[in-house]
């Protein structure tokens, strides 16, 4: 009989460690991988290499493209975008107007880049969560508070411009060889 319900009691204890172990298992099928970039993206990596891009925005409802240089300095999607005939950065102050400023460093001048379900790209400030970068039709800037990610007047189409040389130097590779064994000066004695 004792053994018995020390048997019982060990397939109980089984079965509860194995619906523990699924739990875990489910758990982690269920992670979404878009929290951990948001998450990263947050940080700001001194570490990495700045990456400088130079594209042009194409408005999807004023139908015009401006061209921008493009400055990431984190993992994800982070950037400051800079006029390149002006040389400012673009910011978005505290009542939502667009301006530009010769110093991108606050807070104000950095953008989050969404890729939209319908492939096109909206910039949101990284300061004002739900205030995009957005135009009307006659090209003039619409402010913040007044846009939404589903509106067309924030969704741009990212184009390179034809012609453009490489911004930046190519990523240079060295190889890596056996060391060679060094000469040791020989004692003339």
């Amino acid at each position: 009989m004792r053994s018995l319900f020390s048997a019982c009691a060990c397939i109980c204890l089984h079965f509860l460690l194995m619906c523990c172990q699924l739990q875990v298992f489910v758990a982690e099928e269920n992670v979404d991988f878009r929290i951990h970039v948001e998450n990263q993206t947050r940080a700001r990596d001194d570490v990495s290499r700045k990456q400088l891009r130079l594209y042009q925005l194409y408005s999807r409802t004023s139908g015009k493209h401006i061209q921008l240089l493009v400055e990431t300095d984190t993992f994800g999607s982070q950037v400051r975008i800079k006029g390149k005939e002006t040389d400012f950065y673009l910011c978005m102050n505290r009542k939502g107007k667009l301006v530009g400023k010769p110093d991108g460093t606050s807070k104000e001048c950095v953008f989050i880049e969404k890729v939209l379900e319908n492939n096109y790209t909206a910039l949101m400030s990284a300061k004002y969560s739900g205030w995009y970068i957005g135009f009307t039709k006659k090209g003039r800037p619409r402010k913040g508070p007044k846009t939404r990610e589903n509106q067309q007047d924030v969704h741009f189409m990212k184009r390179s411009p034809k012609g453009i040389v490489e911004l930046q130097k190519p990523f240079k590779y060295t190889t890596v060889t056996k060391r060679t064994k060094r000469l040791r000066p020989t004692n003339p004695s």
